[in-house]
């Protein structure tokens, strides 16, 4: 089930958030003319993955440089990747569907 996540303009382009859903930190991320939500923390020391570099379609953790495929949350480096959500975008708000933990 999709839930409000935030709106279109609380998330710069070519940036990320951290929010909470249903007691889950997600990392919304406002790519080149799309949308992703990821886990927000790197599974590799805890980084905070809405802090990092978005760029073409991943992002790189902010702590060790670890990278991130942001559609499907597959590591892009070594290691553990992270669960991907569904973005959906309504009137300058977006829902996020969370994957099943």
């Amino acid at each position: 089930m999709a839930r409000y996540a935030c709106r279109v303009d609380d998330v710069p382009r070519g940036e990320g958030r951290a929010i909470t859903l249903d007691g889950r930190r997600i990392a919304i991320f406002r790519a080149a003319g799309a949308w992703y939500a990821l886990d927000a923390v790197c599974p590799h020391m805890g980084g905070p993955l809405a802090d990092g570099i978005v760029c073409d379609r991943a992002v790189i953790c902010p702590l060790h440089e670890r990278r991130f495929d942001l559609e499907s949350g597959a590591a892009l480096t070594t290691g553990d990747g992270v669960a991907a959500h569904a973005v959906e975008v309504h009137d300058e708000r977006v829902f996020v569907t969370l994957a099943v933990a």
